[in-house]
């Protein structure tokens, strides 16, 4: 049988196996709870392969690779970034946010400071969210372009729908399911497979270190500046962003969500190691092939250096990786809308929605799938029509941590910490990363340079830390019922779940 032919049939069997868990995932949803979170059971096992999951997404997998093969080991450290945001979160805080019992970051945020000024933190959230969700649906397509020969607006929709059928029928249930498969996958793609069959297409490390710049094997090859640069990107965005704190919320016990996720955060740094090693090997191995974009390197490996079959199971690792985190990052999106973006909306104009109907559990499930689907819908459309979708989520990006860190990581360990400076936080900070980009691109010498720079981020953190810091020593502190409500909860004396609108409905 033609090699293309077999590879195809392997992913087309993991894709058809993805509906089948959404439907598995169906019969495990009766509540709110199940549908948004897994019902908060999750153990130790499934929680540490959904985390990892999550996180490892198509820059992680196909971009480690890439970078790999142009700057050697020291492509790594994007993916150990993304590792240290998880190892910090889950040793740090996932504890105590376990204990919450809630459903999204703002709520936290109104528990901690009592404020509504600090509600608007979930329209950032849910852009970042959907153009999450974008991003990585354009990304799998690009692979579906490669094995089908599909245009892409159609590889991106037929892939989009596969998550939006799963993501919609059994909400988390089915996602962790998935999660659970794809993180196998992607364990078994990465480390037993391409790892090995690619160093020794390479020569092993003498073979490689024989054929390649010195630098290849310089810890910090890619620029100090650079790996600055992922750390204060992605490893504080992962400690605050919704589609990760959602993961933590599905733990069964504090105990899981901290030790389960520091091991999900050493995998991730693991891997991070071996897709760069995959991508050195490359280099050498594929040194007669021309390959113009680093990216197309995890392709041409899986189809060049690898047995037939195999090269689809390695395919299909790189599926999984952008399946998981647009299914995390649509579900994020789709409760941050519902449970914070609308509430916030309504109060404008004098509508009050804080109450659930806790006596229709069908028809609140049946409220999220909705959700959930038509912002699947939107995320689609988005990966579609737009170009360059990768920079609107750098902005999201910026905003989240430029302008939300602060006041989010300030609730949790600064008791001192007021609403009104977390308000006033996350406005200055958003507004100082925004404009600092703005002017970027204004005297930058090629488009969107000035997006991509680094400066806002340093910029709306530092402007966002004084203010919050200075306001709260200025300003009254919190008032004392609702820090002894925010105690209780951090205790885990939540009596029970925080609710979701009824007018979401």
């Amino acid at each position: 049988m033609d090699a293309s032919f077999i590879n195809i049939a392997i992913v087309v069997v993991y894709l058809l196996a993805m509906l089948a868990f959404g439907w598995w995932g169906k019969s495990r949803t009766k509540n709110n709870s199940d549908f948004l979170v897994a019902g908060r059971r999750l153990g130790p096992f499934l929680y540490t392969g959904t985390m990892a999951a999550v996180v490892l997404g198509g820059a992680s997998t196909v971009g480690g690779v890439g970078l790999g093969y142009k700057f050697g080991i020291s492509g790594m450290w994007l993916v150990v970034a993304i590792g240290a945001g998880v190892l910090l979160l889950s040793l740090l805080f996932a504890g105590t946010i376990q204990k919450l019992k809630i459903y999204t970051v703002s709520q936290m945020l109104t528990l901690r400071y009592g404020s509504r000024a600090t509600e608007a933190s979930g329209i950032v959230m849910l852009a970042y969210t959907l153009m999450l969700c974008a991003t990585s649906t354009g990304a799998y397509a690009t692979i579906f372009v490669v094995l089908f020969d599909w245009e892409r607006p159609i590889a991106i929709g037929v892939g989009g729908a596969i998550v939006l059928v799963y993501s919609t029928v059994g909400g988390m249930w089915s996602i962790t399911l998935a999660d659970q498969v794809q993180f196998i996958i992607k364990t078994v793609g990465i480390f037993f497979l391409m790892l090995p069959f690619t160093l020794n297409a390479a020569g092993g490390f003498e073979g490689i270190r024989s054929r390649v710049d010195e630098s290849f094997f310089q810890i910090d090859g890619i620029g100090v500046q650079t790996i600055i640069t992922y750390f204060v990107v992605y490893t504080l965005g992962l400690l605050i962003g919704q589609d990760i704190w959602q993961r933590v919320f599905t733990a069964k016990t504090p105990n899981v969500a901290r030790w389960g996720g520091a091991t999900a955060g050493i995998y991730c740094i693991l891997y991070g190691v071996a897709g760069a090693l995959i991508g050195m090997a490359a280099s050498v191995a594929l040194s007669g092939i021309d390959i113009a974009v680093k990216d197309d390197v995890y392709a041409e490996v899986a189809q060049t250096l690898l047995p037939v079959g195999i090269g689809g199971l390695v395919l299909a690792a790189a599926v999984a990786a952008m399946m998981s985190t647009a299914s995390g990052a649509l579900i994020a999106a789709a409760t941050v809308a519902r449970a914070d973006v609308l509430p916030f909306v309504a109060s404008w104009f004098g509508r009050d929605i804080n109450t659930e109907d806790s006596d229709n559990p069908e028809h609140d499930v049946k409220a999220n799938r909705i959700w959930v689907l038509a912002l699947g819908i939107i995320a689609i459309v988005i990966a579609i029509i737009t170009k360059d979708v990768v920079a609107a989520l750098t902005i999201a990006y910026d905003i989240l941590v430029g302008g939300l860190l602060v006041a989010i990581l300030g609730g949790l360990v600064w008791k001192r910490g007021t609403g009104i400076a977390a308000a006033a936080s996350m406005a200055v900070g958003s507004v100082v990363t925004l404009g600092t980009m703005i002017v970027l691109e204004i005297n930058a010498e090629a488009p969107l340079d000035g997006i991509y720079a680094n400066e806002p981020i340093y910029y709306g953190l530092l402007a966002s830390a004084l203010v919050y810091v200075a306001v709260s020593l200025l300003t009254k502190p919190t008032d004392p019922q609702v820090m002894r409500n925010w105690q209780r909860r951090v205790a885990g004396q939540a009596a029970e779940e925080s609710p979701l609108p009824t007018a979401a409905r």
